[in-house]
């Protein structure tokens, strides 16, 4: 079982009337449900918790953080995107949602701008699996739609992925990778862009499937020990 931590800025469907009604509870707590169906031990946290709901101790309980952010990138709090990267240099899984290519964490683990092109107009999404022997894909067929999003278009201004898993079509002709894996340290890093805080995207039992085997990949494979310091060490006989 997979412990995973479900972070959302929480902010928009406490104030906006449209995403309250997609969303009543949080973003965060429609992921945490649909993880927890597919058998994943899941806790939330948010922006307004003391730390972000982040502390040291849960994070060092986290083997994923999963991560939707919109608009709050600049409130969260640096001590916090410190202690998120160690964490994730030294093992734990990442998974960055939609908006989140503009979250401190995934700009400052991908060292680059981050920026892309979008425009909302609920366009038709058709998501190609491009890696099938990838076990993010696993269960998936070689293609699925989400009906209504926003869309995100290159240029993506990201490092050339580690492996490509999936590449988006829109109606309006753009196309974007929308799912890209990294590893910094030994931590691994899974970028996935489907979803929007108006759309229902996130109800979608194949775009929670991809999530699941996502958490799966992202997990720790080893044992993590968290180090912040240099180290000396004697030389060996």
């Amino acid at each position: 079982m997979v412990s995973v931590t479900v972070w959302n800025e929480f902010l928009e469907e406490q104030t906006n009337d449209e995403v309250a009604s997609v969303y009543p509870d949080g973003i965060h707590e429609v992921l945490a449900a649909g993880l927890r169906e597919r058998g994943h031990e899941v806790r939330t946290a948010t922006l307004e918790e003391p730390d972000h709901g982040l502390t040291p101790e849960v994070l060092e309980e986290t083997d994923v953080l999963v991560w939707w952010e919109h608009r709050a990138h600049e409130d969260v709090d640096d001590e916090v995107v410190d202690r998120v990267c160690q964490q994730i240099y030294d093992g734990m899984g990442f998974v960055p949602l939609h908006s989140a290519h503009f979250s401190k964490p995934f700009k400052r683990l991908m060292g680059t701008p981050c920026s892309l092109n979008y425009r909302e107009s609920r366009e038709r999404e058709r998501v190609w699996t491009v890696d099938p022997s990838h076990p993010i894909t696993a269960g998936l067929n070689d293609s699925f739609v989400i009906p209504e999003t926003e869309m995100y278009g290159e240029p993506f201004a990201v490092p050339e992925p580690e492996q490509l898993v999936f590449v988006s079509w829109f109606e309006g002709g753009e196309v974007f990778r929308s799912g890209c894996c990294y590893t910094r340290g030994t931590g691994r890093i899974f970028y996935f862009r489907p979803g929007h805080e108006t759309y229902p995207v996130y109800h979608e039992d194949v775009v929670l499937d991809v999530l699941d085997n996502a958490v799966d990949w992202a997990a720790p494979r080893t044992e993590r020990s968290v180090s912040t310091e240099n180290s000396s060490v004697e030389p060996r006989e």
